[in-house]
């Protein structure tokens, strides 16, 4: 896609198309209509939105770009319940998005960034190194492009977790932009608590969104338990350590009481044995006190990538790291792998 030269109308924010609609010299009423348009019946040019006239049509055609997502190939696993779109973008760049069936829900996993700069060992997304931020509108674009798709099916998104390609919290303004976006209780009206954003552990990000006390999931990537470990898979915890990101997690805790959720790629003979888990416990036991936990501890087997030689948990081990964190009062759920075979799971995502 060639550099855009107009303005990108999911890039706007309600008061900023109520602005636009009066330099077009129309009331304000029609930027409801838009937004409606837009965010409830996914009109996706300006000639779906029949209820405007059509010279405000054609002005709107002129105005805006509709759309920086250009689908470009997509591949589906064998059940038909993971499906990875490629996106190219404005800019010649890429991203992957991917779209995870349940029997009763619609979970999409987005993108915030092309590449990513926090470099984690055994991720692909890091291995490709950082292209470009995303847009607020971009992001949103992501998921008013699947809900077109489930709509047409009958069905509809119920989920949506940041955890892409990219570090949310190194584009946060534009991430919480998308998020403000399709929380909107005129246009999309999706619940705050239906978003999960994850982050590898940028400390000043967490804070921030700590004192936004904002109803948004939060999981933080921690796949280790002391510092040597940690930093040999993710650099950034040479900036932020263990212990200055769990002092910004717990107050997040303490300012929302929300319960956080810790990921934890299982990797063999790294950061899966009953002393990591021991550790793990040990760490997170701040957000026990008071009889119950704040905090929720999610494990999955590590995904396969090409440049990283580590191998996976077996379930075996994965359950006794488990049981290890249960028996210490920290509640642990092992996940499923999805995706696998179309390189959609966590840490899979790249694009070439």
């Amino acid at each position: 896609m060639t550099e855009p030269t107009r303005k990108f109308i999911f890039d706007l924010t309600y008061d900023d198309l109520v602005q636009e609609i009066k330099e077009l010299g129309e009331p304000d009423f029609r930027a409801a209509q838009i937004w409606r348009g837009l965010y409830k019946d996914l009109w996706a040019t300006p000639e779906g939105f029949t209820t405007l006239p059509q010279s405000l049509r054609e002005a709107l055609a002129d105005r805006f770009d509709y759309s920086h997502l250009q689908p470009t190939k997509w591949i589906e696993t064998s059940d038909g319940e993971t499906r990875k779109t490629l996106f190219l973008m404005p800019g010649k760049q890429s991203i992957e998005t991917v779209l995870m069936r349940y029997e009763d829900r619609r979970t999409l996993c987005i993108s915030t960034q092309a590449g990513c700069a926090m470099g984690c060992v055994f991720c692909a997304t890091g291995q490709m190194g950082f292209r470009r931020n995303l847009t607020g509108g971009e992001i949103a674009e992501q998921v008013i492009y699947f809900a077109r798709q489930l709509a047409a099916q009958g069905e509809k998104v119920t989920n949506v977790v940041v955890m892409g390609m990219g570090e949310p919290f190194h584009n946060y303004d534009a991430t919480m932009a998308a998020i403000d976006l399709l929380n909107d209780s005129k246009g999309f009206d999706f619940g705050a608590r239906r978003f999960t954003i994850s982050t590898v552990g940028l400390v000043p990000g967490i804070r921030r969104f700590a004192n936004e006390k904002r109803q948004v999931n939060l999981a933080i990537s921690l796949h280790a338990a002391d510092d040597a470990t940690r930093s040999s898979l993710l650099p950034i915890n040479k900036k932020y350590p263990i212990e200055e990101l769990m002092d910004a997690c717990l107050r997040y805790v303490e300012l929302t009481k929300r319960r956080i959720s810790f990921e934890w790629a299982l990797i063999q003979g790294v950061n899966d044995s009953i002393e990591q888990a021991q550790k793990l416990a040990y760490l997170l036991n701040p957000f026990t006190r008071g009889g119950s936990a704040l905090c929720h501890v999610n494990v999955i087997p590590l995904n396969p990538t090409s440049k990283y030689a580590g191998k996976a948990t077996s379930r075996k081990d994965a359950y006794l790291f488990r049981a290890t964190l249960e028996s210490k009062g920290i509640p642990c759920t092992v996940r499923i792998r999805r995706g696998i075979d179309i390189q959609a799971g966590c840490g899979q995502l790249i694009t070439k």
